[in-house]
């Protein structure tokens, strides 16, 4: 593994996360989003990750300062990925949107790029065709909250090229990360297929009215001791990526309550700007939020 210069496409709560960890440890790293709009919020979303670095990590102020000026930002892909010896795709979780994104991005990137993608719940296979280079593209999946959360996922499809599955689980400890090798694809990776399921499971449980979000997670957090209940998980996650997933399901299995579920979403939720932690609202209120007060879980 070779890389030096980092393209993230997609500038997202998440893409904004890889791209500030990459460059934290010392690459440069382009950042591609579709508009100037989306990348002045990225800036914002990517500054804002200074100070948590510096409390969770105790990083130094030079230090983040450092890793903010290793990033570039671009609306022009061919500029985005010129130099670059990777693209980590991490555009909406729509598979019309990605397979558009490949097509446009094989016709400007160097023979050398490895592409990956960040996609949750999507499979490398679905898009392999359309990178124009199947044997150089696999998947490299995330966890928010991505410099204390540190696993990375990596994921062949059939066609993969053995010597870039390396190369990407060396690029991912070399980034801060506990590089996690599957063989074969699985929908959701490992990460995913264990907790999509907990958070539909519990999305369904307000959808058919049987209880509401804070009981739901307070349920969660007493029998378990976990530190966040689903529907803060979500609040984490982001409204968006929720609602992506619940349509895709909604779409490709005919289910009523899933399309129940992605309605309400998008009709409480996203329409009223209430897209999770990043905005201030989700299902909680923050940066207050009624399940961290002390006494949430006394009943």
């Amino acid at each position: 593994m070779n890389y030096k210069n980092i393209t993230v496409a997609g500038s997202g709560v998440l893409g904004s996360q890889i791209a500030y960890q990459t460059a934290f440890h010392g690459f440069q790293v382009s950042v591609y989003d579709i508009n100037d709009e989306a990348l002045e919020l990225a800036k914002e979303r990517i500054k804002k990750l200074k100070p948590r670095y510096q409390e969770d990590l105790k990083a130094t102020q030079e230090e983040v300062d450092a890793a903010y000026d290793r990033l570039s930002f671009y609306s022009d892909l061919a500029e985005a990925v010129k130099d670059a010896d990777l693209v980590i795709e991490a555009v909406p979780e729509r598979v019309e949107i990605k397979v558009d994104f490949y097509k446009k991005l094989a016709a400007v990137a160097p023979d050398k790029t490895v592409f990956v993608t960040n996609s949750s719940t999507l499979l490398p296979s679905q898009f392999a065709e359309a990178t124009g280079r199947p044997e150089k593209f696999l998947a490299l999946h995330f966890a928010n909250e991505i410099w204390k959360n540190t696993t990375a996922e990596v994921m062949k499809h059939p066609g993969t090229d053995m010597q870039y599955f390396d190369q990407i689980i060396e690029f991912a400890k070399a980034i801060g990360m506990v590089a996690l090798p599957l063989y074969k694809e699985q929908p959701g990776y490992i990460l995913n297929s264990l907790l999509v399921p907990f958070l539909e499971a519990a999305q369904m449980l307000l959808v058919k009215e049987v209880s509401d979000p804070e009981t739901i997670d307070k349920t969660w957090m007493i029998a378990t001791g976990a530190p966040l209940g689903p529907f803060a998980i979500i609040d984490v996650v982001g409204m968006r990526t929720a609602y992506n997933i619940t349509l895709a399901k909604a779409e490709a299995t005919g289910n009523e309550e899933f399309m129940k579920l992605a309605e309400l979403l998008k009709r409480e939720y996203i329409d009223k700007g209430k897209l999770g932690r990043e905005t201030g609202e989700g299902f909680y209120k923050y940066p207050n939020p009624s399940f961290a007060q002390p006494g949430f879980l006394k009943g």
